[in-house]
């Protein structure tokens, strides 16, 4: 296993650690209660990582040259 799969972790730790570490109201963030905001930074940071798991990712490119 790559050690860039490690990087899947990220999203797995800040949803079931973070979230009920983070469950409160206030400070609002952008309008948004702290819990609520960290939901949403959460599924971007997923998003994000996915993504560079991806990028970072060459075995899918080595296989279409193919």
């Amino acid at each position: 296993m790559k050690p860039l799969y490690f990087l899947a972790f990220i999203p797995v730790v800040g949803f079931l650690i973070g979230v009920p570490l983070m469950n409160r109201i206030e400070p609002y963030v952008l309008g948004l209660p702290f819990s609520m905001f960290w939901i949403v930074l959460c599924v971007l940071l997923s998003s994000l990582t996915i993504w560079v798991m991806y990028r970072l990712d060459q075995h899918d490119e080595e296989e279409g040259a193919e």
